[in-house]
């Protein structure tokens, strides 16, 4: 099968295009023709070796976590799931590749793609819809009347996390250039603030929630507006001890991940907040969740850029620029 594929770590290793062999299938995995896959942050980050420690991988490899695609044919134990079957998804560092002809998933990663989209709609989704209902439901717990921030709005993440929220019935302030301003308002932004100019941590105060995306100046930032109770989400860093744990990290690697973490989990606890580092877990019965909201109209993608397969190297390089507002994506049928 056809594939994108680098070879070595680094930020500057190139993607490759070539053949692959078949993935190798066990008895509660799906085969899946893919349609379209989207690009995400993390797939720049593992391809640097940011992650190589935490998610070690044999060279050769395929990268890519969202997809759209059709099922070709189930393992043994796969009972929701038939060959002709519309699915979409999100696979773990672990186990990724859908940057490729075809991927094998496990069954529980996996929900039937929502009606109303396009594959190539439906594999913007994803990973960003997984990360805010992770954030917003499990660890949140968002309530009607509340006060949610999320910096960098105009991003994959971003998008769906203001229309999240907004639907839980929070009120919803971010950042983004002006350009975006509008845009993010008519998907349920309340206040949007230039990232530019604009220092939000000096109009919001008293808020329930920030959900954070950017670097160590802008998280004390964020820190610095929530209410004593408040909860504090991070998808960039530092990691937490319990994010060690979770990924089953050596105990060397679990005393990293205590001290790069210290000084912002010290700093919440004086400030009576609830600081917790995020990294998305794939489970199809939520993605289930959100395909109903998806249908509804209550959650929509925000697609920057469609590009064909065979530049899945250039979409990669686009993403890298951080420019793209809302997701990156590649039809590869």
């Amino acid at each position: 099968m056809k594939a994108f594929f680098f070879e070595h770590y680094g930020k500057h290793s190139p993607l490759r295009f070539g053949d692959r062999p078949e993935p190798a299938m066990g008895d509660n995995d799906v085969l899946i023709d893919v349609h379209a896959a989207s690009l995400n942050q993390l797939d720049a980050k593992i391809k640097s070796g940011a992650f190589k420690m935490i998610f070690p991988h044999a060279m050769p490899l395929i990268l890519g976590q969202d997809m759209a695609g059709v099922v070709l044919k189930t393992g043994a134990r796969v009972t929701q799931f038939q060959p002709g079957d519309a699915v979409y998804g999100c696979l773990p560092p672990s186990r990724m590749g859908t940057f490729a002809e075809r991927v094998v998933a496990d069954a529980r990663y996996l929900a039937r793609k929502p009606q109303n989209l396009s594959m190539e709609e439906a594999a913007s989704l994803p990973l960003v819809a997984l990360t805010a209902w992770q954030a917003f439901n499990a660890i949140a717990k968002v309530q009607p009347g509340q006060r949610v921030f999320i910096q960098a709005g105009s991003g994959g993440v971003g998008t769906v996390a203001i229309q999240l929220a907004k639907h839980l019935g929070a009120s919803v302030a971010t950042t983004a250039g002006a350009a975006s301003s509008e845009k993010l308002m008519r998907l349920g932004a309340d206040a949007v603030f230039d990232y530019r100019k604009d220092d939000f941590s000096a109009t919001l105060k008293d808020y329930d929630v920030a959900l954070m995306s950017q670097d160590a100046a802008s998280l004390a930032q964020s820190l610095s507006i929530l209410k004593r109770g408040g909860t504090a989400i991070s998808i960039s860093g530092p990691p937490d001890p319990a994010f060690a744990r979770q990924a089953g990290l050596n105990p060397f690697l679990q005393f990293i991940m205590w001290a790069r973490s210290y000084r912002v989990r010290a700093g919440a606890r004086r400030a009576g907040l609830e600081y917790t580092f995020l990294f998305m877990q794939p489970q199809g019965d939520q993605l289930r969740q959100l395909t109903a909201l998806i249908e509804s109209g209550a959650i929509h993608p925000v697609i920057d850029k469609v590009f064909p397969f065979d530049q899945t190297a250039e979409a990669m390089a686009y993403l890298e620029t951080g420019r793209a507002k809302g997701k990156v994506v590649v039809k590869i049928r």
